[in-house]
């Protein structure tokens, strides 16, 4: 019998219907500059093969289309959690305040005085 997922959207799918996208758990750099070029390499490339528990993105492609977080069990593929990606954060990371979401949505200001 295949895995089963349970979607927040859709219910309770088989894991045909998704795709593992990757290691949910590392934390996207902040900077960009010197001596950043190294944690960017590691962020992108270097992956560890967790024996366990592991969170990972999985994207839901035959159902929804929605990004999820799945935390699963890499030997026998129990599946203990799974959570919409746009609600879950890393551990180690600080939700963005929603004030802060709220304006980074708004439209840019036009300039007085330009053409019409």
């Amino acid at each position: 019998m295949a895995t089963l997922i349970n979607c927040p959207h859709c219910g309770r799918r088989t894991t045909d219907e998704f795709y593992i996208k990757g290691d949910a758990s590392k934390v996207r750099p902040t900077a960009v500059g010197d001596g950043t070029m190294d944690q960017w390499h590691d962020y992108v490339h270097i992956r560890d093969n967790v024996r366990g528990r592991v969170t990972e993105y999985w994207h839901h492609t035959g159902g929804c289309r929605q990004w999820l977080v799945v935390e699963r069990d890499s030997m026998t593929h129990e599946v203990y959690g799974v959570t919409p990606a746009q609600k879950w954060k890393p551990a180690g990371t600080k939700a963005a305040a929603p004030a802060v979401k709220a304006a980074a949505r708004k439209a840019p200001a036009k300039k007085a005085g330009g053409k019409r």
